[in-house]
C-alpha cells in the first residue's frame, strides 16, 4: 500500500507565499518522478511542475520564475515553493509520484502514478 500525503495549502493574498509538501510512504522500491498539478474549478487538472529523480525539472508557462519545485529522496517528499500567487492559481493542488513498489519490483512490472488526495490554494485579490 502506498499513499502520498499533501501539506501546505490555504488562503493567502496576492502576492503573498505558500510552500506545499507531499510525502509519500508504504511499499515503495524507488520513486522516478514526482510533480505537482492543480485543478480549478470548471477547468481540468494541469501539470504546474516536475523534477525527476536525479533533480531535473520542469514547469507550466505560467508559473516559471514563480514556483519552484525540489525533493528530497531520503524521506520521498516532494515540495513546490509558491511565491508571487495570483488569484489565477487558486486550485487544488495535488501530487503525483511514479514509482515502484517492492510487489511490482518482484514480480517485474512497470512503475504506476500514485496521487494525493489534493489540497487547496486559494489566493484573494
Amino acid at each position: 500500500q502506498v499513499q502520498l500525503v499533501e501539506s501546505g495549502g490555504g488562503l493567502v493574498q496576492a502576492g503573498g507565499s505558500l510552500r506545499l509538501s507531499c510525502a509519500a510512504s508504504g511499499s515503495i522500491f524507488s520513486i522516478n518522478a514526482m510533480g505537482w498539478y492543480r485543478q480549478a474549478p470548471g477547468k481540468q487538472r494541469e501539470l504546474v511542475a516536475a523534477i525527476t529523480s536525479g533533480g531535473s525539472t520542469k514547469y507550466a508557462n505560467s508559473v516559471k520564475g514563480r514556483f519552484t519545485i525540489s525533493r528530497d529522496n531520503a524521506k520521498n517528499t516532494v515540495y513546490l515553493q509558491m511565491n508571487s500567487l495570483k488569484p489565477e492559481d487558486t486550485a487544488v493542488y495535488y501530487c503525483s509520484a511514479d514509482l515502484y513498489t517492492l510487489v511490482a519490483v518482484k514480480k517485474g512490472e512497470d512503475p504506476v502514478d500514485y496521487w494525493g488526495q489534493g489540497t487547496q490554494v486559494t489566493v484573494s485579490s
